[in-house]
C-alpha cells in the first residue's frame, strides 16, 4: 500500500481537533498588500523614491528599443533587388524599412536604373542619402542594398531573437535569484555589449553584439517592470506603470533631434548606451533594494527583516509600537528556509496556465497585428510620395498613435476594469481589421466599377483610416495584455510569467521583418491569420478574472483562486455572485412519517422475540427511524 508523505512546509496539523495558539493565530506576513505594507507607511515616500528610480531608466530603454529606426534605415535611393514583381510594372522599387521593434509602414519609389534598361542599380557605386537625420548608418556604411538588403533584416531578427530569449531567460531567474541580481548583471553587460557595438567591423559583428544587448535590455526592462509592480498598493499600480510608458514613448519622440545632433550612427549608439552608467548606483541596496514582496514570498525572512526595518526607519513608522504583530510573526519564522518556485510548477495548476495562455496570444496577436495595420497605411502601388511617405511624418505618426493609446487606456481601465478594458480594445481591433480586409474588397468588385480613380481614392482612405483605428487599439491591447500577467502572476513565478508574455509579444514583432524579408508576399494571408486570432482572443478574454482593486497573488495558491466573476457588476448589493446558488438544507426530520417507514416498522416488530409486545413495536420503530435517519 502506498504511502503519502506529508510537505514538511506544510503546517502539521494536531490530533483530537486540539490546535495551538500559535497555529490558531492567521499570517500576516503572506498579506503584503493588506498588511505588510499598510504596517510600513502603504505608499510612502520611501516607496514613491524606489518609483521614480524606475522611472528614469525607462527613457533610456525608449532610446534603445527605437534605434533600429535609424541605425538600419535604408536610403531612399537605393532599390529593392529583385525587383517586386507585378505584371504591369517594368522597373524596381526602393524600400525605406522602419523598425522591426515597433512596426511601421514601407514605403516604395522608383529607383535609379542605367540607362541600357537591363536593370542594375548602381547605388553600389554611387553616394546614398539618408532621411533619418544621419549622415551614415550601417546601411550607408557597408553598402547593405540591393543583394546584400536581406543582411539588414537578419540585423533586425538578431535584436527581436536577443530580447525574446532574454525575457524567457531572465524572468526564470528573476524568480530564483532575485530581481535586483538580474538588473545588475543585465546592465553590466548592456553596457559592455552596448558600447562594443558602436566598434562593430562588419555587419555580422554588429548582428552578434545587438543580439547579446537585446538580450541584456530585456533584463533590465523585465526586472524593473516586475519591481514596479511589487513597490505599489492594489489602486497606484496601473498608474505608476502609465507613467513608465508615457517616459519611454518619451524617448521615442526625442530620437530624431538625437540622431540629427549625433549625424553618424557610431555616436549616437554611445549616447544612447552611455545614460545606463547612472544605474550603476543600484548596486548598492541602500539605494535600490531587493523587492520585499518576493523576499516574504520565497520566506527570506532574514533578510526581509532588515529590509523592513531599514523602510520603517525611512518612512519613519514606529516599529515599537507593534500592534498588528507583524514583527512577532516575522521573529517567529525566522528559523524557516527559503523556498523558490520555478515557473514549470505552473503546469500542475488549474486556472493559472489557462490565464497566462490567454495573455499570451493576445499580445502575440496586439503586435502581430500591429505590423498589419502599419503596412496598410501605405500604398505601395502608387508612383507618387504621398504624406505616410516621409519618414518623420511615418515615425511621429506611430509615436503619436501610442501616446494617444495610453492616453485612451487610462480612463478605459478606470471605468471597466482590466478585463473590460482588454476586451472592448479587443473588439475594436477585429472590427477595424475585418472591415478593412472585408469593405475595401467589396468596395471594388460591387461598387464603382467603372470610376476606377475614385474606387481607389476612396479605398486608400478606408484603408489609412482603419489601420489608424487599428494601431491605436492594438497598442492599447499589448501594453493592457502585459501589465495583466504582472498582476495575475504569482509573485514567486512573475519574472517567469512576465517573461512568457513579452517573449510572446517579441514573437509578434518578429513578423514585421519576416514579412519584409519575403517582399511582403503573404501579407494579405498574413493579416487574415492575425484577424482570425482577434476572434479567438475576444472569446478567451471572458475566462480571465478581473484584477482590479485585487491584492498581488503571492503563491500559486493565491494565483489559482484568482477566477472568472462576472464581466458587469451586480444589479442589487445582495445579488448572488457565483455561477451557481448555494444548495438549500433540507429538513429530512419527518421522513419517518413515510409509508415506507410504517412498513418497516411492523416487519421488525413482528420477527423481534420480545415480551411486551408494545415495547417491540415501540423499539423496532425506533430502530426503523433511526436507520432511516442515518441513512
Amino acid at each position: 500500500m502506498a504511502v503519502v508523505g506529508r510537505d514538511p512546509d506544510e503546517p502539521h496539523r494536531p490530533e483530537n481537533g486540539f490546535v495551538s495558539s500559535e497555529a490558531a493565530l492567521p499570517r500576516l506576513l503572506p498579506l503584503v498588500d493588506g498588511s505588510v505594507l499598510p504596517f510600513l507607511g502603504g505608499f510612502g515616500r520611501y516607496q514613491k523614491q524606489l518609483i521614480a528610480l524606475t522611472w528614469v531608466p525607462a527613457l533610456f530603454i525608449g532610446f534603445s528599443q527605437f534605434s533600429d529606426y535609424f541605425l538600419l534605415a535604408q536610403p531612399g535611393n537605393a532599390c529593392l533587388h529583385p525587383a517586386v514583381s507585378r505584371a504591369n510594372w517594368t522597373g524596381s522599387f526602393s524600400l525605406n524599412v522602419t523598425d522591426a521593434s515597433t512596426p511601421g509602414p514601407v514605403g516604395y519609389s522608383e529607383s535609379p536604373l542605367n540607362g541600357t534598361g537591363s536593370g542594375q542599380c548602381r547605388c553600389k557605386h554611387g553616394p546614398l542619402e539618408l532621411h533619418s537625420g544621419l549622415s551614415q548608418n550601417v546601411v550607408t556604411k557597408w553598402k547593405l542594398v540591393c543583394d546584400s538588403a536581406w543582411k539588414v533584416h537578419i540585423a533586425k531578427f538578431s535584436l527581436l531573437v536577443g530580447s525574446i530569449f532574454g525575457y524567457l531567460v531572465m524572468g526564470i531567474l528573476a524568480d530564483w535569484l532575485g530581481r535586483h541580481p538580474v538588473l545588475i548583471i543585465s546592465l553590466f553587460f548592456m553596457l559592455v555589449f552596448g558600447l562594443t557595438v558602436a566598434f562593430s567591423v562588419n555587419v555580422t559583428m554588429f548582428s552578434t553584439l545587438r543580439f547579446f544587448e537585446g538580450f541584456c535590455m530585456a533584463g533590465i526592462t523585465l526586472s524593473l517592470y516586475v519591481m514596479r509592480i511589487e513597490l505599489c498598493l492594489p489602486d497606484r499600480r496601473f498608474s505608476m506603470t502609465m507613467v513608465a510608458s508615457f517616459v519611454a514613448l518619451g524617448g521615442q519622440l526625442l530620437m530624431p533631434g538625437l540622431a540629427a545632433l549625433c549625424r553618424d550612427w557610431q555616436v549616437l549608439q554611445v549616447v544612447i548606451i552611455c545614460p545606463f552608467v547612472l544605474m550603476l548606483s543600484y548596486i548598492w541596496y541602500e539605494v535600490f533594494p531587493e523587492s520585499l514582496r518576493w523576499l516574504l514570498s520565497t520566506q527570506q525572512y532574514h533578510r526581509s527583516k532588515a529590509q523592513i526595518y531599514h523602510i520603517a526607519e525611512k518612512n519613519k513608522v514606529d516599529t515599537a509600537l507593534d500592534s498588528s504583530g507583524i514583527l512577532s510573526e516575522l521573529e517567529r519564522e525566522l528559523q524557516k528556509t527559503p523556498k523558490r518556485t520555478c515557473i514549470v510548477k505552473m503546469v500542475g495548476t488549474r486556472n493559472l496556465w489557462k490565464n497566462m495562455v490567454v495573455l499570451c496570444v493576445n499580445s502575440l496577436t496586439g503586435y502581430g497585428i500591429h505590423h498589419c495595420f502599419a503596412r496598410s497605411m501605405m500604398d505601395p502601388e502608387a508612383n507618387e510620395t504621398t504624406m505616410f511617405h516621409n519618414f518623420y511624418v511615418d515615425y511621429y505618426t506611430m509615436a503619436g498613435i501610442a501616446v494617444a493609446s495610453c492616453v485612451a487606456l487610462c480612463p478605459a481601465v478606470g471605468v471597466m476594469g482590466r478585463r473590460g478594458g482588454l476586451l472592448m480594445f479587443m473588439i475594436i481591433t477585429a472590427l477595424a481589421s475585418l472591415l478593412q480586409l472585408g469593405l475595401l474588397n467589396l468596395i471594388g468588385k460591387y461598387s464603382l466599377r467603372h470610376d476606377i480613380v475614385l474606387r481607389d481614392r476612396l479605398n486608400k482612405k478606408f484603408s489609412v483610416a482603419f489601420s489608424v483605428i487599428g494601431m491605436f487599439s492594438s497598442h492599447a491591447v499589448s501594453n493592457l495584455s502585459i501589465f495583466f500577467c504582472a498582476e495575475i502572476a504569482p509573485t514567486v513565478i512573475r519574472g517567469g510569467g512576465l517573461g512568457l508574455v513579452l517573449a510572446s509579444a517579441g514573437f509578434g514583432m518578429l513578423t514585421a521583418p519576416i514579412m519584409e524579408l519575403h517582399n511582403q508576399k503573404g501579407y494579405f494571408l498574413h493579416h487574415v491569420i492575425f484577424a482570425c486570432c482577434t476572434l479567438i482572443c475576444i472569446i478567451c478574454i471572458l475566462l480571465l478574472p478581473e484584477a482590479r482593486g485585487q491584492p498581488l497573488p503571492e503563491s500559486l495558491a493565491d494565483g489559482e483562486s484568482y477566477t472568472r466573476q462576472p464581466l458587469l457588476p451586480p444589479k442589487r448589493p445582495g445579488e448572488q455572485h457565483l455561477l451557481l446558488t448555494r444548495s438549500e438544507t433540507r429538513d429530512y426530520s419527518r421522513v419517518h412519517d413515510t409509508p415506507v417507514h410504517q412498513v418497516a416498522a411492523a416487519a421488525i416488530a413482528a420477527s423481534a422475540p420480545v415480551s411486551n409486545p408494545e415495547a417491540g413495536i415501540s423499539d423496532g420503530g425506533n430502530v426503523a427511524a433511526n436507520g432511516v435517519k442515518s441513512s
